[in-house]
């Protein structure tokens, strides 16, 4: 029988002891070993699960009274390998040397262990978050991509491998893999998360976040990541305004993904959801051009060492990326930055002035491509991420073939709480 996928479920059932976390541990690793091996979510590790039966009798004999047990106790949670991680190399996807990537562990990967997660391991990423895949695949169709870079840890919980995983975006990392993966996938406001022990690929841009397979476990997640979180303002959440951004930013989407899109908007107005049409981003190409500038000078800058000497061992698309960068000078990052905080405001006013608590759109041109020389196009991720707004991928259906299709919620600055309450509703409606 497949262990439990949704993590609210599993960590009470884990918390409270009606299930033994040997146990658990035990179906975990007989469904691991029957789906990983066709997904290859995980960074290969050998003896993963006599490593997590030493770690759960350590975290039992910790606490041994339930009553005792802090929220997440056993969960195994995946890790994207940009993070880095006590006990695990950091490889970021790449062929260089190991010894000049690794750092202390993550602020988040902290956080989750002290609320009791055990690791289940590193999950693929594209090389260093960026474009060149690595072999993961989608669990719905293996000759599909899952998306990236964000790779395995969205078909890692898609596959139910994990209940919940850890990824990065900056472009579309997180929102685009859950779209294909068909799971639940959360960027929170611009560092409302700590970025703290991730390999950046652009700062600027880079958002943390993660995976689950329902809003109420990315709610439980997010309250434990998020700095300052309130729960009272996602218990709290009234029936919100939704504002669909006509222009050429929706034009970008596919005509099937706009016909889907178009059908689940019907579905939430038959549910009394109030959705306006409201023209944004008619500057849609300056946008899409200052983004992809930042991510190439800023990972330039990052990279420009490690580049210097192992320029070889990096992929055709990174290396590419890292030589246009090299050419961007200060003046022009500086005005492609000072962008982001002017689509914020705009985005914002645009909100305010409609009444709006929100905004929906495709979270992606279409389904998963199929092959897995590319992980899909992010762009109608890019200007959530570009502005620092919280974004959240619901699923939301399956095209003829099979394959997931998802729903993007974009949420007011720092409203992290009330998006995903909104989203919880939203998730009633479409039903997947």
């Amino acid at each position: 029988m497949p262990p439990p996928t949704s993590l609210p479920t599993l960590a009470a059932a884990l918390h409270s002891g009606d299930l033994s976390l040997t146990a658990y541990l035990d179906q975990l690793m007989a469904h691991f070993n029957e789906r990983e091996p066709e997904v290859l979510a995980f960074v290969p590790e050998k003896s993963r699960f006599h490593r997590l039966e030493q770690e759960a009798k350590a975290l039992l004999q910790k606490y041994p009274h339930p009553g005792q047990r802090p929220s997440l106790f056993g969960v195994p949670i995946g890790v994207k390998d940009i993070f880095h991680v006590k006990g695990f190399e950091t490889q970021a996807g790449s062929r260089l040397p190991t010894q000049i990537l690794q750092g202390d562990e993550a602020a988040s990967v902290i956080t989750l262990r002290r609320a009791g997660a055990l690791i289940l391991g590193k999950t693929i990423t594209t090389e260093f978050a960026y474009f060149a895949p690595g072999p993961t695949r989608n669990p719905h169709n293996p000759a599909h991509t899952p998306g990236g870079s964000s790779s395995g840890s969205a078909a890692a919980v898609a596959a139910g491998l994990s209940p919940l995983t850890l990824g990065t975006q900056t472009i579309g990392s997180i929102n685009r893999p859950a779209a294909f993966c068909g799971v639940v996938g959360y960027k929170p406001s611009y560092d409302r998360i700590s970025r703290a022990g991730v390999i950046p690929l652009a700062g600027s841009l880079d958002h943390i976040g993660g995976f689950t397979a329902d809003v109420g476990g990315m709610q439980v997640a997010a309250a434990l990541l998020c700095a300052d979180w309130d729960p009272t303002m996602a218990a709290l959440a009234h029936r919100p305004i939704l504002g669909i951004p006509t222009g050429p930013y929706l034009h970008r989407a596919s005509a099937a993904a706009l016909t889907h899109f178009e059908q689940v908007c019907t579905r939430l107005r038959d549910a009394g959801f109030t959705l306006l049409e409201v023209a944004a981003m008619a500057d849609f190409d300056e946008i899409y051009a200052r983004h992809n500038l930042i991510v190439a000078a800023e990972a330039a800058r990052v990279h420009r060492d490690w580049y210097r000497g192992h320029h070889a061992l990096y992929h055709e698309k990174t290396r590419d990326l890292i030589e246009r960068g090299l050419d961007i000078n200060k003046e022009q990052l500086t005005a492609a930055l000072a962008g982001r905080s002017q689509l914020r405001s705009q985005l914002t006013d645009l909100m305010f002035a409609h009444g709006l608590d929100g905004w929906l759109s495709p979270p992606a041109v279409g389904p998963a491509p199929a092959g897995l020389d590319s992980t899909g196009d992010p762009v109608m991720n890019l200007p959530w991420t570009h502005s620092g707004l919280p974004t959240v991928t619901l699923p939301a259906g399956k095209d003829a073939a099979g394959l997931p299709l998802g729903l993007q919620l974009t949420g007011h600055w720092y409203a992290d709480e009330e998006l995903l309450g909104f989203a919880a509703q939203i998730e009633k409606v479409l039903g997947f």
